[in-house]
Parts: C-alpha cells; structure tokens; sequence
C-alpha cells in the first residue's frame, strides 16, 4: 500500500494537475453536448464517445508514466506503425456517412476508426527524432538536411492524401512547419515554401482539387445566395444556429434546431452550433476558453523542458490542438471550407478523442520526465562512463 501511495504521489507531484483538469473539464462539456444532440438520431454517438475517452485516458496515463525520451529513441516502432495503419486503410477502407473520403476501417460491433488520427500521432515522433538527430550534429542548416526533412513530411501527405482525406493532409502541414520552425529551420526556407505555394495554386486548384473541393470554396464566395441549397447548406445552417442562442441560449437539451438535427454533422464538425444554440455565446465562449488554456499549458510546458526532444513533442501537439480548433471554427463560422476537421476534445468521433488523449499523455509524460534522472540523461552519463573505463 505504501508503495503505491508514493507512486500515487510522485505521479500527482511531476504531473501536470492543471491539464489534467482542463482536458477532464473539455471531456465533461462535450459529452454534455454529445448527450443533447442524441435527441436528433437512433444512432448511440455518446456510447462511442465514452468507451473511447476511457480508454483514451488509460492510454494517456500509461504514457505519461513512460518516459518520452524513450519513446523517440524506439521512433521505429512509430515509423512501422504508421506504415501498418496506412497500409490498412488501402485494403480494408471505407467511406463512412457524412464524409468524402476512403480513410477508415470498420470494426467489430459497428465501430469505425481512422487511422490518420494515429499517424499523426506517430509523425510527431518520428519527425522530433529526425529533427533532433540533424539538430545534434549541427547539421539542421544544410540543404540536404532541408530536402531529407521535407521528404519525411511528403511520405504521410501523400499517403493520406490518396486516401482522400486532405483534411488531415493540411494538418499534417501545420505540423511540419511549425516543429521546423522551432527546432531552428532557417526563414528563407520557409519563405521559398511560401512563394512556391502562391505561384502553385492554379496548378493544385486544376489538378489536385476535385469538383467537391472547388465548389466548397466558391460557396464562401457565393454572395448571393445560389449555393444555399448544397455546398454552403451547412454552414449556413450552423450559423444560424449560433445565433439563435444569442447570449445565454436555449437550454441545454432544449434546442429545437439540435432536436431537428437540421444542421448535419452536428455532433461531429460542427459541434459548436450545439454549444452555441443551447448555451449561447457564453458556451462558445467557454468552450474556446478551455482549448485556449490547455494550449497555454502545453506552451509553458514545452518552454520548461531541457531538451529539443520534449520541446518538439509539445509543439506538435500544441498544433494539432490550435489547427483544428481555428480551422473548425473557421469552418463552422463560414470564414473556411467545410474539409472535414474535428474540433479537439469537443466533437464526437472516437478516433479524434482516443488520439487528442494520447497526446496529452505525452505532453504529461514531457512534464513528468524533464528532469536529470529522464532515460536520455541516464543513457548519456552510461555512454560517458563507457568511454571514461576505456
């Protein structure tokens, strides 16, 4: 009993006890909105929410017990993981209801998983490994080094992108360039990526956009109204959802536009008009407060850490919470394209809750791990020893 006391202590001591309270307090909010929203459908979305926030925060507690330097040393095993789940997807996928793309795979009892949740997941561990080993030897700044770095990056957007899935693919994106950025990747590089981009776009607007992509941009453009009826319904919808909530809302679980279900995909993408037309602004409000903090978390966590590894990590989580959150409520808000974005913590899906989860598990394994004693200080003082007995 003693022993596990003082595991219990040593756990709550290195731990981060704020994000811990802000991810439970995201997870109680959403499955508040989740429960409301079953009012619109047959289809049990908060049993799935909740099997996979359990085992999410099982899997975020294990990994915070592992030290994270460890975890980028075996990157290997990440590397053929995501070569697993992509190789999956191209054998068994499927397309599911409400989407546009082939990149999930049904399982037993009528549950449905995406992988690129997960190699997302695994890029972030390969790519600090990659990052780290460039920026060790003093390397970073060569070209070839830059061109190995993109390579890495272009291996899963691609792959994902043949799945239809670019959603995930301008994600995936948003973390190369902003772990790049950190780790010390000189500016003209970026600058150079940026210019390519702008004389690019006819090139990806004709030939790597389908008619599906093209029309869900023009809809924003669509002043007067014409695409109402298809591509801009549902972002039409939502905001009106939105503001019928005005300030303080209907009332949770009294949402007659929830209870319609008019506005599709409510429980997942678009999850906000649930917030917004129940609890008002001061839901929205609130919703956004608590991303925002757990973001402020992983930051002052990520400024802490002593090493480039844990810095790294917490960067890439760190953008896959601020991406999502400002591309969905973008998207939701009519200022981007509907492509299919989770909102963190908040929609339902529990390939985007299982796999935010074990992300802040290793943000906490990060928290936990920087100190002296971490495998990789342990590993470096047996390799000096080594050579000092030689």
């Amino acid at each position: 009993m003693k022993r596990k006391s003082n595991l219990s202590d040593e756990y709550s001591n290195k731990s981060d006890i704020f994000l811990w309270i802000l991810t439970l307090s995201a997870i109680i909010y959403s499955l508040l909105l989740i429960s409301s929203m079953q009012r619109s459908g047959s289809y049990n979305y908060l049993r799935t929410q909740i099997i996979s926030i359990l085992i999410g925060v099982i899997s975020a507690i294990i990994i915070c017990f592992a030290d994270y330097n460890y975890i980028i040393d075996k990157w290997y095993i990440s590397a053929i993981t995501a070569v697993i789940l992509a190789g999956l997807v191209f054998m068994f996928g499927i397309q599911v209801s409400g989407t546009d793309d082939t990149a999930w795979i049904r399982l037993p009892m009528g549950f449905t998983v995406q992988p690129s949740e997960f190699i997302k997941i695994c890029f972030i561990i390969t790519f600090t490994k990659h990052l780290a080993y460039l920026k060790e030897n003093e390397i970073l700044k060569n070209l070839s080094s830059e061109i190995s770095l993109v390579i890495h990056a272009l291996i899963p957007i691609i792959v994902i992108h043949l799945q239809g899935d670019d959603g995930t693919v301008l994600i995936f994106c948003f973390i190369f360039i902003t772990m790049s950025f950190v780790a010390g990747v000189q500016l003209r590089y970026f600058i150079i990526m940026i210019i390519s981009i702008i004389i690019g776009i006819p090139i990806i607007w004709n030939f790597f956009m389908n008619n599906e992509h093209r029309n869900r941009i023009l809809a924003l453009l669509d002043l007067d109204g014409n695409s109402m009826s298809n591509y801009g319904w549902q972002q039409y919808q939502g905001k009106v959802s939105i503001a019928s909530g005005k300030i303080f809302g209907s009332g949770l679980f009294n949402g007659k536009r929830v209870k319609s279900g008019i506005v599709p995909e409510q429980e997942n993408d678009f999850i906000l008009t649930v917030a917004g037309e129940e609890i008002g602004f001061i839901g929205c409000m609130l919703l956004l407060i608590i991303l925002f903090a757990i973001m402020l978390r992983i930051i002052a966590i990520a400024k802490k850490c002593k090493n480039i590894n844990g810095t790294l990590i917490c960067c890439g989580v760190f953008t896959i919470i601020a991406s999502q959150t400002i591309v969905n409520i973008g998207m939701v808000l009519g200022f981007l394209p509907v492509i299919g974005i989770t909102l963190p913590l908040f929609s339902s899906g529990g390939s985007s809750a299982l796999s935010i989860l074990i992300c802040i598990g290793l943000v906490q394994s990060v928290k936990k791990h920087n100190s002296d004693n971490s495998y990789k200080v342990i590993i470096s003082k047996k390799r000096k020893q080594k050579l000092y007995n030689i």
